[in-house]
């Protein structure tokens, strides 16, 4: 059996959704078990106290991108039929910029101001009324910077078609990158912990 299997038609629209459900309960789940439904441990990130926010994305994003990666080398995985966001170069460094700022001044990412709505916290719930009222907002003005908005088209391209080199070269240096990242954490963390 290959995948991804929705594409293949091993599962349909119900039990993709099912899907979709299990896993965003899941990562939740672990997302509050981490600790991350609290703005004090994760704006401790930003001041070098604390960089368990860091370490456990960088380790989803590295564990998908090895699991993509060798399962399409499998031949299990048939990554060239997953869907990419397109990119658009313009929009997304200042949705980016926007984005860090209110991760700095809320405390929270959208996903992380969920576990902590849903855990009763009053600072989650009013983050998720933050990014749901940004959200209508950016639908009402969507038609004056639809220009801006489809800017920079790259189409859905990777990394590595973007900069011209093998996918297993990208792999090999980001994993590198990932481990020198989680040893300069740990130098970080004990030397900021107590300052």
């Amino acid at each position: 059996m290959n995948g991804p299997f929705y594409d293949y038609g091993w599962i349909g629209e119900e039990a993709s959704l099912l899907f979709a459900l299990a896993i965003g309960v899941a990562f939740g789940f672990f997302l509050e078990r981490a600790g991350l439904g609290s703005a004090k441990k994760l704006s401790a990130q930003f001041y070098f106290k604390d960089l368990t926010v860091f370490k456990m994305m960088f380790t989803a994003i590295i564990t998908a991108m090895l699991g993509v990666f060798w399962l399409n080398w499998t031949g299990l995985l048939h990554s060239d039929m997953i869907y990419l966001t397109p990119t658009y170069v313009w929009p997304q460094v200042i949705g980016g910029l926007v984005f860090g700022i209110g991760f700095i001044v809320g405390g929270y990412c959208p996903g992380t101001s969920c576990v902590a709505s849903s855990t009763g916290s009053l600072d989650g719930v009013m983050n998720v009324f933050g990014f749901l009222t940004g959200i209508l907002i950016f639908g009402e003005v969507y038609p004056w910077i639809e220009g801006f908005y489809l800017s920079g088209d790259l189409g859905q391209i990777t990394f590595a078609q973007l900069i011209r080199v093998p996918e297993g070269v990208v792999v090999f240096v980001l994993v590198i990158v990932a481990l020198l990242g989680f040893w300069l954490s740990e130098i970080l963390e004990k030397r900021y912990a107590n300052g």
